[in-house]
């Protein structure tokens, strides 16, 4: 039986998740619809997703239809938990866009087809809400065009949009000769075949058409998009059907074994469990394999791991071994100890490490209301931390501790988890925006064995990219464990520049290095390494820059002079302005923090007509004085503090 690894994506509120229950009830998966509204739903099954109705984690349930075993991964649809999202992508074989028909094409729906596209990703669109008020169809076709993607497929056509009533009708090129020449005409661009039977005035060929079909959403050329209604059922057996007959099924196994991790959970008894999505070989139980990572320099890591568990998603009694991943399939596994989301299994091939969505923006301090509970909310942090590869913590300088989050959706959530998973009632401190420093020049500094350190630290610093670390000595004039501490401590000292925000686009080099047997630790350079290093970065100077917006704005012709000319005096960079069906479509970069003043203001602007939608846009520079935070490594700047704070307990390593 071939297999298909799905996913259900969309902006928050397109019904996705009501999608996938009525997927798994129209297959016989369930024998009775859920709700989410009443929290009944399969696939949202921690109490908080049931109570706030929405989708945190990814989510896998299988079916079956046709010849084919679906996987199903229903992704969170708000734009806060992109990160599970992300590890989602990394797995699909194709996915499955939700758009409602009244709401139409929304900023989250944008980004993801975007990313979608440059994957090369199949993807069906699927127009949900066909029987609600105001629902749209030829209109809404239109916006998916010019919004989302020109390479879009209609398969049929709506009647009694916006009533009960409302049903989706396939078009059958076989028997219907018009809807045949449609689909022609939309697939002809990549099919020569066709183009010729067209420029001839011959009738298209159904079966070329449907090969077509399949080879260009394969390869990601065409996007077929049909209508339903998750609530009514209608459309959903064409959906079924499309998913069955035209996207492609997994591809061929590969020889060895290979399987990346793309959610971590924790069971109800609390046991670590992660999902692994198969590339080739087998995996069972008490196996030990090799988790290769890759890190965010670009190195490679491995660590070895020993499954004490394995499920195989939607295993049948049919399977030889229901406890046996092959290719193709998922699985829930327990015992990989130490392995973490996006980790992969068996062989480092095609572990690119590649990011498709932004890293969180805002930096909060978390305070448990109760002081006695700071270290436990630390540990709960860090425990969360394991499931969400962008939730990042450190330690404040006040004893609280500070997380990157996405919004204000995911800090309640994340509230609420601590409350309820661990019994810590947590305070949560305004957000504030997360700076970078880059280098503006060389700099170098040495610190020799004798001048109250037990080492000898060289650091050479210049402008590169990302944080590229180096060795100018040679490789044996330390023990591995001494060269391995002074990296580590390197790399998580750039975490607080000059003015107290990460480093990035930096090279590092070690230049000089010396130890006194037998002395000298590990923990000694750790020590030395983050003073050292400041003060080549000192010597080479930073400058911050500050995250950036984005953006387009459609807004009425009239009302274009308006809108430009308060953008412009916001300090926004105008890039274009193009004709749109609602007049003006205006793009270009804002600084992020005064997008929300350009969004509050934008409807008077704009005669209530306008519409904002934007996506990160990189940074630039502080201009004036910089905004500094708070530092928490007892500022290696300064000799007499920081060694100050290295004499304090607890902060020597």
């Amino acid at each position: 039986m071939q297999t298909v690894n799905l996913g259900i994506v969309a902006h928050v509120d397109a019904g996705k998740t009501s999608l996938t229950e009525r997927l798994l009830y129209a297959t016989g998966v369930i024998g009775r619809l859920g709700s989410v509204d009443s929290g009944t739903t399969q696939t949202d099954t921690g109490e908080i997703e049931r109570r706030r109705g929405i989708t945190i984690r990814s989510a896998v349930a299988a079916f079956t239809v046709g010849d084919r075993q679906v996987n199903l991964l229903d992704t969170p649809g708000h734009s806060d938990f992109v990160a599970e999202v992300e590890r989602a992508l990394g797995v699909l074989d194709a996915a499955v866009l939700v758009l409602s028909a009244v709401e139409g094409v929304q900023p989250h729906s944008r980004r993801i087809m975007r990313i979608l596209r440059s994957l090369g990703l199949p993807t069906l669109i699927f127009v949900n809400k066909i029987d609600r008020m105001g629902a749209r169809t030829d209109e809404l076709v239109a916006d998916v065009r010019r919004l989302l993607t020109p390479a879009v497929v209609p398969l049929g056509a709506v009647r009694a949009p916006g009533t009960a009533e409302a049903a989706f009708r396939l078009d059958h090129p076989r028997y219907d000769h018009s809807a045949a020449r449609r689909l022609a005409e939309a697939l002809a661009e990549h099919d020569d075949h066709l183009l010729a039977a067209l420029v001839d005035d011959l009738p298209p060929d159904p079966d070329r058409i449907d090969e077509a079909l399949r080879t260009q959403v394969a390869t990601g050329q065409v996007h077929p998009l049909l209508f339903g209604s998750a609530l009514s059922g209608a459309g959903v057996p064409e959906l079924l059907d499309t998913i069955a007959t035209v996207l492609p099924a997994s591809p061929p196994a590969e020889p060895e074994p290979r399987a990346r991790v793309f959610a971590i959970v924790r069971d109800p008894s609390g046991e670590r469990v992660a999902y692994l999505r198969s590339y080739g070989g087998q995996l069972r139980a008490r196996q030990r394999i090799v988790a290769y990572r890759r890190e965010p320099d670009g190195r490679t890591t491995a660590t070895r791991a020993r499954i004490t568990r394995l499920d195989v998603v939607g295993a049948t009694t049919d399977r030889a071994d229901p406890t046996t991943l092959s290719a193709g399939h998922i699985a829930r596994v327990a015992g990989l100890t130490g392995v973490r989301l996006g980790d992969q299994l068996g062989s480092p091939a095609g572990l690119d490490g590649r990011s498709y969505f932004p890293a969180p923006k805002v930096e909060a301090v978390v305070r448990p209301r109760d002081p006695a509970r700071t270290l436990a909310l630390h540990a709960a942090l860090l425990d969360i931390a394991d499931t969400d590869p962008f939730i990042r913590t450190r330690v404040a300088p006040d004893g609280g501790t500070s997380v990157l989050l996405y919004g204000e959706v995911q800090r309640e959530v994340l509230a609420a988890t601590l409350a309820e998973a661990y019994g810590i009632e947590a305070e949560f401190g305004p957000g504030q925006l997360v700076h970078v420093e880059r280098p503006t020049g060389a700099g170098a500094a040495v610190e020799i064995i004798g001048h109250g350190f037990f080492g000898t630290v060289g650091f050479r610093v210049e402008p590169g990219s990302g944080v590229d670390y180096r060795l100018e000595v040679e490789l044996g004039s330390l023990p591995p464990a001494f060269h391995k501490a002074i990296e580590v401590a390197t790399r998580a000292a750039l975490d607080q520049g000059r003015h107290g925000w990460p480093v990035t686009d930096i090279r590092v080099t070690l230049t000089h290095s010396g130890y006194w047997s037998p002395i000298t630790t590990a923990g000694h350079f750790r020590d030395l390494a983050p003073y050292v290093l400041m003060q080549a970065l000192a010597e080479a100077g930073t400058r911050v820059f500050e995250p950036c917006r984005r953006f387009e704005a459609e807004v009425p012709a009239d009302r274009l002079g308006p809108v430009t000319s308060h953008l412009s005096r916001l300090g926004a960079r105008i890039d274009g302005t193009d004709d749109s069906a609602a007049g003006w479509r205006v793009s270009g970069v804002l600084p992020a923090r005064l997008e929300p003043r350009a969004q509050r203001l934008l409807p008077d602007l704009a005669s209530g007509e306008g519409l904002w939608s934007s996506v990160p846009g990189g940074d630039r520079p502080v201009s004036g004085d910089p905004p500094r935070r708070p530092r928490t490594d007892g500022n290696p700047f300064d000799r007499v503090e920081y060694l100050r704070f290295l004499a304090q307990p607890g902060n020597r390593s």
